[in-house]
């Protein structure tokens, strides 16, 4: 199971930013010489699609709504592409053992996905972008810096990944529930405003 704690961080990393981490690993086995990196990752064609793809998302995921959408359509694809990772850096293992990493990688993406995405809901009901910006932006460098160091401490890394998907779950918490009880206050709000003001009865 040595292959198991750079597949769990790629199942996050997947999770939050899937293009990204297939780059990062990419090159890091292409050009800095990351020894458990699948050569498969490394190749030409493989960097190139990642490298658009990474793109594009650098775009959309900064954009008010369109983060939103852009990770409904990556609820599929996201948690497929750890598991499909956490496949390939699995390497030698047994049959049933890379149908467990692999099974590991993509429920650990699946799970850091929903945490990206209900945070982007919750960000998206200001409507400002600057904190969709920053959120993005802190969220390329997260999967940059825990994969730059997962490829060369896999288990150091995997710990800094589960203190930001324990910390990610409990800001989905406290924000949702920010957002509830804000409803609650202009529901009541609205409420009072179209109530009609009794007058007091004359004495």
């Amino acid at each position: 199971m040595e292959a198991l704690p750079l597949a769990v961080t790629a199942g996050w990393a997947s999770g939050v930013n899937a293009y990204a981490c297939v780059l990062i690993l990419g090159l890091l086995g292409r050009f800095a010489g990351a020894d458990d990196v699948p050569h498969s990752l490394t190749t030409t064609p493989v960097l190139i699609a990642a490298g658009v793809l990474f793109a594009f998302e650098f775009v959309a995921d900064k954009i008010p709504y369109v983060d939103s959408a852009w990770d409904a359509i990556s609820t599929v694809i996201r948690p497929t592409i750890g598991a499909i990772l956490a496949a390939l850096l699995s390497g030698q293992a047994s049959t049933l053992h890379q149908a467990i990493i692999a099974t590991t990688g993509g429920l650990v993406a699946l799970l850091s996905h929903s945490v990206k995405a209900s945070l982007r809901l919750a960000i998206n009901t200001s409507p400002e972008p600057v904190t969709n910006i920053a959120a993005s932006s802190g969220e390329d460098v997260a999967v940059a810096g825990v994969m730059s160091l997962a490829a060369f401490h896999p288990v150091a890394a995997l710990i800094i990944a589960g203190i930001l998907l324990i910390l990610g779950l409990i800001a989905v918490y406290f924000a949702f529930r920010f957002i509830r009880r804000g409803y609650r206050r202009f529901k009541a709000w609205r409420e009072k405003r179209s109530t009609p003001a009794t007058g007091s009865s004359a004495a």
